[in-house]
Order: structure tokens, then sequence, then C-alpha cells
């Protein structure tokens, strides 16, 4: 299975931004943006004069990583959220924030995207009573995630600090390590500073 396996402050360096893909560290001085707010490479801090498609490139590339999800991955959601009803840039956040790995996150049971996206291929949860492991599952309105009785008592949930405020979109009970999605995420729930329709723009080129 393909996946980005370099150094992932570098992603947010390359974009300006946190993308919160290491979890606490994001939150602490050790942060790389903090430190060297500039882009990597050899040509990081010269100044380029940015295109129209290089602002519509950056908006999709920001986005992308920061669900960790791959380039064929990214232009299928939008092609599906481009079928959809309503505004296109609107369904594709919204079916990005349905990602089973993301669900798992935004619920409090991983620190970051990629912890949630490695908790889920191990198969630490239960989707409706069920064991699944594919972190890009669309998960709907109604389901339920919990972890599974057998991986309750390992130490990354016994010890399960939730930091984060929890969506309204989601119910989380800390007692029985369980969760559900009580109705669809809004744009407002999106906490990405991003500009969705550069996107649909981009890809409508």
């Amino acid at each position: 299975m393909a996946r980005y396996t370099d150094a992932s402050c570098r992603l947010c360096r390359r974009e300006g931004e946190k993308l919160f893909l290491k979890g606490q560290r994001c939150y602490t001085g050790k942060c790389a943006v903090m430190r060297r707010g500039f882009a990597p490479g050899q040509h990081g801090q010269g100044r380029k004069k940015v295109s129209e498609y290089g602002v519509q490139l950056r908006e999709k590339q920001k986005t992308r990583r920061f669900y960790g999800v791959l380039e064929s991955q990214f232009r299928h959601t939008f092609e599906t959220a481009d079928r959809m009803k309503g505004k296109t840039g609107e369904n594709l956040l919204r079916l990005l924030e349905l990602r089973f790995d993301s669900v798992v996150y935004r619920m409090g049971f991983a620190s970051s995207r990629p912890e949630a996206r490695q908790l889920v291929l191990h198969a630490h949860f239960y989707l409706n009573g069920k064991k699944a492991n594919i972190p890009s599952m669309t998960l709907k309105e109604g389901d339920e995630v919990a972890v599974r009785p057998n991986r309750r008592d390992s130490v990354k949930f016994t010890e399960l600090s939730v930091s984060r405020p929890i969506p309204k979109w989601l119910t989380f009970n800390r007692e029985t390590l369980t969760g559900r999605i009580v109705q669809l995420p809004a744009r407002e729930d999106v906490d990405l500073e991003v500009k969705e329709h550069l996107i649909v723009e981009l890809y409508s080129r």
C-alpha cells in the first residue's frame, strides 16, 4: 500500500502552516513551523511569484496532506463529491471528514490522523459491531465506532486522554470507548482554513 514515508514536518513547512501531523509535538516549541517558518529545501527562503494555478495547487495540496490522502484517492473523492447534490467543495470536505481514520481522530482515539490511520489498519476498532480496518471507508450518520474488547486493556486506551473538544456531529463515551456519528459534519465543523472553491477551480481546468 502506497503512503508518504518522508518527514511529516516538511509537509507543514511547505504549506506554511501547522497540519497537526505529529500529534502533541505540534503544540510545543519543537514544532518545525515555529522553529523554521519557511519552505524546506535549498531555495525554501527565496521569494517566488505565485501564479493563479500555484495558489489553487497549494490549497489542494494542503487539504490533501491535512487528511493524509494520496493524490489518486483525493481525485476520486472529489469526483464523488462532484456527483452529489449541493456545493462540490463542501461535499468534498464532508467526505474527507467522514473517512474512518478521520472519524477515529475526531473522536479522540488518536493524537493525529497518521496515528488514527495506523490504529485502524491494525484492526483496533469495530464498526457497527464488526471488525473494520480500512482507513478510507466513508462512514455515514448513525455509524458506531468502538474499541474491540480485546484491545481495551492496552496502554493506548487505558490511559486515553481526550484533550481536544469532540465535534458536535459526534458523540463519545469515555467509559465504554465508543463513539457515534449523530449528524453529518457541516462546513463550519472543518477546522482547516481552506478555500475549497480554489480546489474546485483547479479540477475544473
